[in-house]
């Protein structure tokens, strides 16, 4: 894949002050116009329960954080806009799945749920393995078979993507038509996130290219957008989640071992892996703690990379400390953001969060001292919905004051997380 970009970093700062709409929970494009409102396909005034069945873009993985994805943000959005409504979404998305497996678990994984709507959002594995012909008859089965059970179906294109050679750009436009076709055959509603994301790429590729996870998974970011672009769809108003932080407490696995009095085994990056006992034993004195040293010194950020991807998930920790040095060098701003990003990804858990994974920006431990791609790391962790251990400007406290403030806040917030 060729370098996307490569910015200076003065450059990017002004290219985001210009399109971005910048929030603590991430940067957003700023669309320039307000889209009209529509009909909405529900009433809220009683009881909603919608179903997302889909891939992996769908379903909850590391690329957004391992809590939640764009249906757990689309119940976020909808609430907003109806807060006095009883609205449940449930995601039926699983990775690797085609429109094959999604009518082979319709009536498990959909249907037994008794929905007023499902969200229907296949195509990124099908066109690899399933033929257009199938495709087509795949999703006129599931609209079909849906609409007996008395649900309403959206139809969603899948998102934009880098394009690779397993996935071209021309092979996602022949699916994509397809599903507006078996749209306008059937009349049903389709949320083309896929033309969204396009219209977000081309007004600012950088920025569009910061909700990327990989070459086709969007990060949390992007799934903010999917879900607010979802939302209007079914509700037929405008609502931002750009404000949004992540969806469960950062040492939810940590504070369950430490109340049942079992041991922590913590993988940290130094300077925290001589820090992290006292931490925990500040708020819990008879903690026990067993800590993995994560070399950093020396190595570059390709090389924590592929240490990620060879030793987290094979150790799995229960907690694990990221503290990528501002000197672990990488050469262009994309080469930046594919390695950063892939560290995290790698530190996480395959599905649904089995540890607890912190960042600690460098500023904890250099606060007199800036990096070029500081706001960039920043920017990057929140998009994943990480918990992020930051200095806030002016803030002189030693890192190891600030470092245990952190913790007795997230651990007294984790504790009464049920």
């Amino acid at each position: 894949m060729p370098p996307l970009m490569g910015l200076h970093t003065s450059r990017l700062i002004a290219t985001l002050a210009a399109v971005c709409l910048i929030s603590s929970a991430g940067v957003y494009a700023a669309d320039p116009a307000t889209k009209p409102e529509g009909k909405p396909l529900l009433a809220f005034d009683k009881p909603v329960t919608i179903v997302s069945l889909g891939d992996s873009v769908t379903g909850v993985y590391y690329h957004t954080g391992g809590w939640g994805a764009y249906p757990e943000m689309l119940e976020v959005a909808l609430k907003r806009l109806h807060p006095q409504a009883k609205i449940t979404v449930i995601n039926a998305g699983i990775s690797g799945h085609t429109t094959v497996n999604g009518l082979a678990r319709l009536d498990t994984d959909v249907l037994s749920k008794k929905p007023d709507l499902v969200t229907v959002s296949f195509g990124l594995n099908d066109m690899v393995r399933v033929t257009p012909e199938d495709y087509k008859k795949n999703l006129i089965e599931t609209i079909t078979r849906c609409r007996a059970a008395k649900a309403q179906v959206v139809l969603c294109t899948p998102n934009a993507v880098i394009d690779t050679g397993g996935r071209p750009q021309t092979k996602l436009t022949q699916y994509c038509d397809i599903i507006q076709q078996v749209a306008r055959e059937l009349s049903v509603p389709v949320c083309d996130q896929r033309t969204a994301g396009e219209a977000h790429r081309k007004r600012d590729p950088w920025g569009w290219r910061l909700t990327l996870s990989d070459e086709i998974h969007p990060n949390m970011d992007g799934h903010k957008l999917m879900a607010q672009e979802l939302c209007r769809t079914i509700a037929g108003k405008e609502v931002s989640l750009a404000d949004v932080g992540p969806l469960a407490p950062a040492l939810k696995k940590t504070v369950k071992l430490l109340k049942e009095d079992k041991p922590v085994r913590v993988l940290a990056m130094p300077p925290y892996d001589t820090l992290i006992t006292s931490a925990l034993q500040k708020s819990h004195p008879n903690a026990k703690v067993e800590v993995t040293v994560w070399q950093t010194a020396g190595k570059s950020l390709a090389d924590l990379q592929k240490e990620s991807q060879e030793t987290v998930r094979k150790l799995a920790p229960d907690l694990v400390l990221l503290a990528v040095p501002r000197d672990a060098a990488a050469g262009t701003d994309e080469q930046f953001v594919n390695s950063y990003t892939w560290v995290m990804n790698w530190s996480l858990s395959f599905a649904y969060q089995e540890w607890d994974c912190v960042v600690i920006h460098p500023s904890v431990t250099a606060p007199d001292s800036t990096g070029p791609r500081d706001d960039l790391m920043r920017q990057l962790i929140r998009a994943q919905h990480l918990h992020l251990i930051d200095r806030k400007p002016g803030d002189k406290e030693p890192a190891v004051i600030l470092f245990n403030k952190w913790f007795e806040a997230a651990l007294t917030e984790a504790a009464k997380t049920p």
